[in-house]
Parts: structure tokens; sequence; C-alpha cells
């Protein structure tokens, strides 16, 4: 059955930019959200999924990513601090 929605602008920009992220269809991610309103059918999503999702996964690079910087914690705050403001 074909069914014609107007979603408003941002909506839809949301909606194409998930669909590019998780590689579906509109109609594929229009339905599943559809059965999971009226159907009661939750998918669960594992934690991995979630924090994903929120950004979490992949959000730190760098070269020096893993390796612990030098000196005290206090020292680098110091340090930026004084990087900061020019002093």
């Amino acid at each position: 059955m074909t069914t014609t929605v107007r979603l408003p602008h941002r909506v839809e920009q949301a909606l194409a930019t998930y669909c590019v992220e998780s590689k579906r269809t509109k109609s594929e991610v229009i339905v599943e959200l559809l059965e999971q309103r009226f159907m009661g059918t939750q998918t669960e999503r594992t934690p991995y999924e979630l924090a994903q999702e929120a950004g979490f996964i992949g959000c730190l690079s760098g070269a020096g990513w893993g390796k612990k910087p030098a000196g005290s914690t206090k020292e680098r705050v110091a340090a930026a601090i004084r990087e900061k403001h020019g002093k």
C-alpha cells in the first residue's frame, strides 16, 4: 500500500542522514518505526549500538591516543590554562 506523508524539513533531513549512515532505505526505516509504535515490536539494541548512535564510539582520534601525557594532572591543567590565557 502506498501512503504519502508530508514531513517537516528538519525531520526529512534527519531521516535522509540516518538512511545514508545506516545504509537503509527511507521505506525500511519508516516501516520499522511504525511497526515498533503500533505492534509493540521493540528491537533490543546492544550497548555498543546505543553508544555508537550517541556518538561515543569513534569520537576520539589522533596519533597520541592511548598514550598518557607527560606530567601530573595538576601540571597539565596549569599548562593548558597558561596556553589558553597566554600567561
